[in-house]
């Protein structure tokens, strides 16, 4: 209980991706867990990725929180999840196998399990529907929360208890294996998966728990709290490019319900963007361009996936979908992310609105067919030549290139209050101290 007159700073941080994913969230939630006290990830499974760079060492996480290299820092994988055991598994080793063997984890007992059966799904889906695919990882994300949906999903509990896990896999595999025979596919043994997941629920008993309550103890007691999710609002199932999307909500509204929590629990929410535009897979992009240009940004940025390593289509910035994703998730910062790759460009342009039919818009169509036809219209800026991966303050930066920062400010709404000009911790200017 807080005593009379006693000012509580503001003390948790929603970081979200404000385009299509790949904006370099990762980067960001490690830098600022380095602060926090409890980092939890929200939703999404290994269908994502997040790569941090520190002491030379490069680490891809895919399910674990990215607070997992601070030893003091609690790591929460909330219910909004779907967890592949074995793929957590391996990521367990992989940390291991890098001397990262100290780390408090938490793993929701509420949390979906991706079954073998969803990757087979996934796979079977994405066949059938031939040139109308969405470009999944076919990780079996879909599938797994089609089940939570259906309710017949499998929970993290559930693999703490073998009476109701063989009920639940029962009830699945009669919906599962019809279908798999109806196509041709392998039907899957019941037994088999039992045996194989009752071994995981031994392994992972130790870091299961109520994650709700973990994280609500902490909220109690005003700790520094950073909620990370995975891909970006424009993949979100309700506000993104439906259908090629993925198959939650990686905004900062889905993360109370996804974590059990209040809405009020919210502070701060940092919007994360490149200082251009990326999208990987299927679907509506319009300031994608490829040329030259493109292509010395794709690799000059390693513009690759990070699960996947599929080459990411190359766009200018968009401030119209960053608006978006201010309205949609109240971001009250922008992180602005690989602005060090758009060194040496001799002009860098900015979409400000969208023509759609011979009409002027300022927002993102609802239908897909719509946003399929909005034709960018962009400002031009000059570029700038000057190395800025080793600045330390906004001032060091070259003119044009705070120009360029000061443009996204004005068609955003939002203060810039991160700059990333590097990959590594160090490479970073900030503008505005969080959790101090």
């Amino acid at each position: 209980m807080c005593l009379k007159g006693v000012e509580i700073l503001d003390h948790t941080i929603v970081v979200v991706g404000t385009q299509w994913g790949d904006e370099g969230k990762g980067k960001i939630t490690d830098y600022l867990a380095l602060k926090a006290d409890m980092v939890v990830r929200s939703q999404g499974g290994n269908n994502a990725g997040h790569t941090i760079r520190f002491n030379q060492q490069k680490f891809a996480l895919h399910l674990i929180p990215s607070g997992i290299f601070n030893s003091g820092t609690k790591n929460v994988m909330a219910n909004g999840m779907v967890i592949n055991p074995r793929a957590l598994m391996e990521e367990f080793e992989m940390l291991r196998s890098k001397g990262i063997t100290s780390f408090q984890l938490y793993i929701s007992d509420r949390a979906q399990v991706i079954m073998p059966y969803h990757l087979e799904m996934d796979e079977l889906l994405e066949s059938l529907k031939g040139e109308e695919s969405i470009g999944t990882t076919k990780k079996g994300i879909g599938p797994a929360y089609s089940d939570k949906t259906n309710r017949i999903g499998i929970r993290i509990g559930d693999l703490l208890k073998p009476d109701r896990l063989k009920i639940a896999l029962d009830n699945a595999l009669a919906f599962v294996n019809p279908v798999m025979k109806t196509f041709g596919r392998t039907e899957i043994d019941s037994t088999e998966v039992f045996n194989e997941y009752i071994e995981y629920g031994k392994k992972l008993k130790p870091y299961i728990t109520d994650t709700s309550l973990l994280i609500q103890d902490a909220l109690d007691y005003h700790q520094k709290i950073l909620f990370e999710g995975a891909q970006g609002t424009m993949l979100c199932i309700e506000h993104g490019t439906y259908p090629y999307v993925t198959s939650s909500s990686p905004t900062a509204a889905s993360v109370p319900l996804s974590c059990g929590i209040s809405p009020q629990s919210i502070n701060e929410v940092v919007g994360v963007t490149k200082a251009y535009t990326t999208r990987v897979g299927e679907g509506a992009f319009p300031t994608e361009f490829e040329n030259e240009i493109s292509k010395k940004i794709r690799e000059v940025g390693h513009e690759y996936g990070t699960t996947t390593q599929r080459p990411r289509r190359i766009g200018w910035l968009d401030t119209v979908i960053l608006r978006h994703a201010r309205r949609i998730n109240g971001v009250t910062g922008l992180s602005i992310m690989l602005l060090d790759v758009l060194s040496g460009l001799e002009e860098i342009k900015i979409c400000t609105s969208y023509e759609l039919e011979g009409k002027i818009i300022h927002h993102v169509p609802g239908h897909y067919e719509d946003f399929l036809k909005c034709k960018p219209i962009y400002i031009t800026y000059p570029g700038w030549k000057e190395d800025i991966s080793n600045v330390h303050s906004f001032d060091e930066l070259p003119k044009n290139c705070q120009n360029y920062l000061y443009a996204i400010e004005e068609f955003t709404g939002i203060k810039v209050t991160i700059i990333s000009v590097g990959p590594d911790r160090d490479q970073t200017v900030t503008l505005k101290k969080y959790f101090e």
